[in-house]
């Protein structure tokens, strides 16, 4: 784990919409701490402060300290935070209080290594995709990373790498694996794309789509016939023709 991140806020009183419209106003964002066997108790905090801390991917995914003055500190993390439709303005944050014994479920964003050293990423006419980008891991406190890594750089046109293949620090587990083997899935995968479909996720989209064509339309492929008895349609090829749908 980094540094611990200082969220400096103070107390407030008055609370209701007409407050948090008086605070927005004076340029500070209305908050609250919750959790921990403990009351709610109502928080404010400068919003330039606040829009710079959210910069930093650590705000979501880590450990902050809620600092009152030197001796009103408390360890939290972000549970919600929502931002105006189109203004660059926080309207509220919550904050969940934690401690050192309580186990944590967070999403944490997932960084991709390697990708440019790999046979893929150096083979004309390979896509390498993200499927996923975050993951829900579960902790203590102290074990909590800001964020989990894949090495991409083995990977070849064709391969794909799955959940199961993130290297966790110890005392680390993503909770959909979990709950079992069935769960795991694609993080990223190697696909080739045509010379007229560019480059970019439209290409791999468009080069996906168009395997999935392919494997309709021999899936499809005309069977023989009995003269007597209509041809059934295996289960596959019918899973397959619900799967292209309409």
């Amino acid at each position: 784990m980094s540094e611990t991140t200082i969220i400096n806020v103070e107390l407030r009183q008055d609370v209701g919409k007409g407050a948090s419209r008086r605070l927005r106003r004076e340029g500070k964002v209305p908050a609250v701490i919750y959790g921990g066997h403990k009351d709610p108790v109502a928080l404010s905090l400068q919003l330039n402060e606040l829009l710079h801390a959210t910069e930093n991917e650590a705000f979501y995914a880590s450990i902050l300290e809620i600092k009152v003055d030197e001796k009103n500190t408390q360890k939290a993390v972000v549970r919600d935070l929502h931002r105006h439709p189109f203004k660059p303005i926080i309207m509220h944050v919550d904050f969940l209080r934690v401690s050192a014994e309580q186990v944590l479920k967070m999403l944490v964003p997932v960084h991709f290594v390697g990708e440019e050293d790999s046979p893929a990423g150096r083979t004309s006419g390979v896509v390498i995709q993200h499927l996923i980008t975050e993951v829900e891991i579960s902790a203590l406190p102290k074990d909590l990373p800001e964020f989990v890594s894949i090495d991409l750089s083995d990977m070849d046109a064709g391969d794909a790498v799955m959940l199961s293949d993130i290297q966790l620090p110890e005392g680390v587990e993503i909770t959909a694996l979990v709950a079992g083997e069935e769960k795991d899935v694609q993080l990223a995968n190697a696909i080739h794309i045509k010379e007229d479909q560019g480059t970019g996720a439209a290409a791999a989209a468009e080069a996906e789509a168009a395997l999935a064509e392919d494997e309709l339309g021999e899936a499809a492929e005309p069977v023989e016939e009995d003269a007597d008895e209509p041809a059934e349609i295996s289960d596959e090829v019918a899973s397959d023709k619900e799967a292209g749908g309409d």
